[in-house]
C-alpha cells in the first residue's frame, strides 16, 4: 500500500491489487478481469518467500511454500500476461531472481532450486516469444538491505562481500527500469547480477 500511495502522490495512476500468486484460482479470479481490459506493457515477477534449513531436517511444508511462491507464482501470473503480450506484439517481462539460483547456498536448497527455475524459464521463455517482440530478462540480486535478510549473520556476510557493504533497493530498481526501458530493446533471456561482486 505504501508503495501504491507513493506513486499516486506522484500523479500518477496506480492499482493495489492483493492475491495469492502461489493459489492458480485466487490468481486468475483477480487478473483476468483486468487482462480483458487492457494488456500491461511491463511485467515484473516479484514474489518470494524463504524458508530456510538444512535440507535433511527441511519439512515437505517449507519446500512447497518456496518452491509454490517462486515457480507457481512465476507460472499463475506470466501465462494470462503473456497470452495478452503476444496479441499485442510487444511487452517486457523482468523475473526476480537471487544470487542463490546462480551459486546454491546451503541451508537454501529450496530457495536456491525456486531461483534457479526461474532463470531457466526466463531463458526458454525470453525464446519463445522474442518474435513477437516480447523481452524476457531476469534480476539476480546478492544481499540486499530488506527484510528477508534481518535474520542472517551479517558480520560474516559483509566480509565476503568485494564491495563491502549491503545493496540498496533503489540499486535493484534502477537495473529493472533500465531493463524496461527503450535503451534495453535488443537484450533478452539474459540474467543480470546485482551483488557487490559476491558472485561472479
Amino acid at each position: 500500500m505504501a508503495v501504491a500511495e507513493k506513486v499516486r502522490s506522484l500523479g500518477r495512476e496506480c492499482q493495489f491489487l492483493e492475491f495469492d500468486v502461489a493459489d492458480a484460482a485466487h490468481t486468475a479470479q483477480v487478473l483476468h478481469p483486468l487482462l480483458e481490459e487492457r494488456c500491461p506493457d511491463i511485467l515484473v515477477n516479484n514474489a518470494g518467500v524463504s524458508r530456510d534449513a538444512i535440507f535433511g531436517l527441511m519439512s515437505d511444508r517449507d519446500w512447497e511454500e518456496v518452491i509454490d511462491t517462486s515457480l507457481r507464482g512465476f507460472f499463475n501470473v506470466t501465462r494470462p500476461v503473456v497470452q495478452k503480450m503476444i496479441h499485442r506484439r510487444q511487452g517486457r517481462i523482468v523475473t526476480i531472481s537471487s544470487t542463490s539460483g546462480l551459486s546454491g547456498v546451503p541451508g537454501q536448497v529450496n530457495y536456491s532450486a525456486a531461483k534457479a527455475g526461474l532463470i531457466g524459464a526466463t531463458k526458454a521463455l525470453a525464446l519463445e516469444v522474442a518474435r513477437r517482440r516480447i523481452l524476457v530478462n531476469a534480476v539476480a540480486p546478492g544481499f540486499i538491505e530488506t527484510e528477508m535478510i534481518e535474520h542472517m549473520p551479517l558480520d560474516q556476510i559483509l566480509p565476503r562481500i568485494p564491495l563491502g557493504r549491503l545493496g540498496r533497493p533503489e540499486e535493484v530498481a534502477a537495473l529493472v527500469s533500465f531493463l524496461c526501458s527503450e535503451e534495453a530493446g535488443y537484450i533478452t533471456g539474459q540474467v543480470f547480477s546485482i551483488n557487490g561482486g559476491i558472485y561472479s
